[in-house]
């Protein structure tokens, strides 16, 4: 029997890469891979990449530049580049880096097998399309195996809002929801296989249409499943927080109380621009209600300084917001400009004013953050451990709230959900006693 070919797959970005890696990994088991955590004696390296960042071609190339000498010692090694990145740049990765055999889109990965063969034969394997097979339909059955507590499930992908920053919609596609039959397939497979929590994934899951009620209406047939625990959900636009949703975060004891809800600015007229469709006011009147069915809710965000045309009135709106509605998390960024989109043609602010803007604002949302992570000292949360701490006895979890908590405890905690009560906070984590 001949020995397994190993996979090295770096991912980037978000959660729905690490979802897409996943599954990339199921489709070339069945072509004899096994995953390996380094490059250095993989047969296959994929980059799964992402395009949100700043310059990020440009870090994919540099990053196949180290595969050079890799490639120079193993003639037979292939090398493919994955996800957003594959789906702006297609030919130009391939004429830029010759040594790169395969390209593949975030909606053709699916078709990685078949890709396999032809690199296998001596062929450069490009594929960029947005195939009318449904990928998920083609990789329906995940592998069989143990696996960790938490998981992350994509349920609906590609946007249609084309916000003037964004590449999404160019490079994910319009939107696509999952039936939900098959989710609550793919989720009944995860909890046989161990675990506790899912996460369901999508650019805009919120806008979920593959259940006659939406998001909520899936929600709660996950809620049915024997042995799930705790249901999340990431990236929502507010324009699609609709009734049934914000009520199952009142009534759905499964559905955890964090939100991450990105606004970007607190500007009407830099909405306006950015082609949000929400204004500040609607936002905040949203949230409102939103913390009027979950009081406890614990809200994050994603926030975006110097945007073309922002002014220091701008800025200071966004501010306003972020006071008013107050953060328990956020993400925040310099504008940088992504090739293709409306916002690029623009002229840009100059990078101190940015850079300042950039830095007030996160002092703002670390002072938010800390309030917080100190307003949790002395209260009683629900842990779901998930891995050993460095320490001898020491493991490690994630509260409801998305807080990671560490605690003294015995190694059979992992996989369950259990009481702990907090008793000191730092800037990244919670320390607490078990219950």
């Amino acid at each position: 029997m001949s020995a397994p070919k190993k996979l090295y797959i770096k991912t980037y970005g978000c959660q729905m890469n690490v979802y897409d890696s996943e599954r990339m990994a199921e489709a070339l088991g069945g072509k004899g891979y096994v995953e390996t955590k380094t490059p250095d004696d993989a047969d296959m390296i994929l980059l799964n990449t992402c395009h949100i960042r700043e310059k990020a071609a440009e870090k994919v190339y540099s990053e196949l530049g180290r595969f050079k000498h890799l490639k120079a010692e193993k003639p037979d090694l292939k090398i493919g580049v994955a996800g957003c990145v594959a789906q702006a740049e297609g030919e130009e990765i391939i004429k830029r880096q010759p040594m790169v055999d395969l390209v593949v889109g975030p909606q053709s990965y699916h078709r990685l097998p078949a890709m396999e063969d032809a690199v296998r034969s001596g062929a450069k394997a490009l594929d960029t399309d947005f195939p009318e097979d449904d990928k998920f339909d083609t990789l329906k059955t995940r592998a069989k195996g143990k696996r960790g507590p938490t998981a992350f499930l994509t349920v609906q992908e590609g946007c249609d809002k084309f916000c003037a920053f964004c590449v999404v919609p160019y490079t994910r596609g319009a939107e696509v929801s999952r039936p939900a039959d098959r989710v609550i397939r793919e989720a009944q497979e995860l909890v046989e296989a161990g675990v506790k929590e899912i996460t369901l994934l999508g650019q805009n899951v919120n806008a979920y249409h593959g259940h006659a009620r939406g998001l909520a209406g899936l929600i709660w047939e996950l809620d049915k499943i024997d042995g799930l625990e705790r249901i999340r959900f990431t990236t929502s636009h507010p324009n699609d927080m609709d009734d049934a949703l914000i009520e199952a975060h009142g009534t759905c004891d499964k559905l955890m109380p964090y939100l991450h809800l990105p606004v970007q600015s607190g500007s009407d007229r830099i909405l306006k621009a950015m082609n949000r469709k929400h204004s500040g006011e609607s936002y905040i009147r949203l949230i409102e209600r939103i913390r009027a069915a979950r009081p406890d809710l614990l809200l994050s965000g994603d926030f975006i300084v110097g945007f073309p045309g922002e002014t220091e009135e701008d800025f200071e709106d966004t501010m306003s917001l972020i006071r008013e509605v107050h953060y328990g998390q956020a993400y925040s960024f310099k504008y940088s400009t992504r090739p293709g989109t409306p916002a690029a043609e623009k002229p840009q602010l100059p990078e101190d004013v940015m850079n300042d803007r950039l830095q007030r604002l996160q002092a703002l949302l670390r002072e938010q953050q800390q309030q917080t992570q100190a307003a949790m000292v002395g209260r009683e949360v629900k842990v779901l451990f998930e891995k050993a701490g460095r320490e001898t006895g020491q493991m490690i979890g994630k509260s409801e709230y998305l807080h990671a908590v560490y605690a003294e405890a015995p190694a059979d905690v992992l996989g369950q959900v259990r009481a702990v009560r907090i008793v000191e906070d730092s800037p990244n984590s919670l320390k607490g006693v078990l219950l």
